[in-house]
């Protein structure tokens, strides 16, 4: 099945889909092996995890698309991604769908903030006129080529105009093609529970730990009506704890032996990045084959590497 079938099957079934942004294709691995059916790349981790920075639309679009297609290739999973506004005009929202689909996304969203955009849970946001939006939403449709790919129209209309302009704006990108909705720092339970009512469509919601938006579970967000949730700072913010936490101890200490326990180690981690068949795959091709005068070693002779 094609990884956008498989993405529009998981949002469409009743049990709600939880979409964990990954920083880079180690943690898509990761996400992989512990359960999760699919996985986001979206603008917040890439920024950080590749420049260090905020979520102020500094990656660019050749740089998004890179970190998409790493994501992608490094497993099988459906990748949920984040256009931004499209980069530009609906020329650039055209070259952005395309480059994205190219990439192996199984769903994309663009949004209706002015560039330069800035996280959703920032303040100071600012938002283009819904018409203009209405404009790419439509180019953004007539310029995929896989009908299954899903393209969410996502608006940060609350902060600015207040709630019931961003349902209307909702209503109108909806109209114009787009599978499904985001309303992004909703800041009440109440507000969550409008939307799902109000939005004729599948409907997103948004983590992020000291945002704006309750840190409900994903039962309640499927009791509420959602169907799906996105967590795109959580694997960022562990990694960043965690980091932080370990260098210091490291500097304060010199020796990180008594905390082996917060680690992967050797072995396991080569297992998880797949040490294993690549060993095994050279073996199967380089059977017999000298070279530089021996003999290429099987996968074992790795085992301790």
């Amino acid at each position: 099945m094609k990884r956008t079938t498989r993405f529009k099957e998981l949002l469409l079934s009743p049990e709600i889909l939880l979409l964990p942004t990954v920083p880079d294709p180690l943690a898509a691995k990761i996400a992989k092996q512990v359960g999760f059916k699919a996985i986001s790349c979206a603008g917040y981790a890439n920024s950080a995890a590749y420049l260090g920075a905020p979520d102020v639309q500094l990656m660019t679009l050749s740089e998004m698309v890179d970190c998409a297609w790493r994501i992608a290739d490094a497993t099988d999973l459906p990748v949920h991604m984040d256009g931004d506004n499209g980069h530009g005009n609906v020329t650039n929202v055209i070259r952005s769908l395309k480059q994205f689909e190219k990439a192996g996304v199984a769903s994309i969203f663009f949004e209706d903030q002015v560039s330069p955009k800035r996280c959703g849970h920032m303040s100071g946001k600012r938002v283009v006129p819904a018409d203009e939006f209405v404009a790419k939403i439509k180019a953004a449709v007539d310029a995929r080529n896989d009908p299954d790919l899903l393209i969410m129209a996502r608006t940060d209309a609350v902060a600015v105009k207040g709630l019931d302009d961003a349902i209307e704006r909702m209503h109108m990108y909806l109209e114009a093609g787009a599978d499904y909705a985001f309303i992004e720092a909703l800041p009440t339970v109440a507000e969550m529970k409008r939307i799902t009512q109000e939005i004729n469509a599948p409907t997103i919601a948004n983590l992020v730990p000291g945002g704006k938006t309750p840190l409900l579970s994903a039962g309640e967000l499927q009791d509420i009506g959602f169907s799906a949730v996105a967590y795109p700072t959580t694997l960022t913010y562990a990694y960043a704890k965690t980091t932080r936490d370990l260098l210091t101890h490291l500097l304060r200490t010199g020796s990180i032996a008594d905390v082996q326990d917060r680690m992967i180690e050797f072995t396991e981690f080569n297992k998880l990045v797949g040490l294993e068949q690549i060993r095994a795959r050279e073996e199967k091709y380089y059977a017999g084959v000298d070279l530089e005068g021996h003999t290429t070693p099987g996968a074992n002779a790795y085992a301790a590497e």
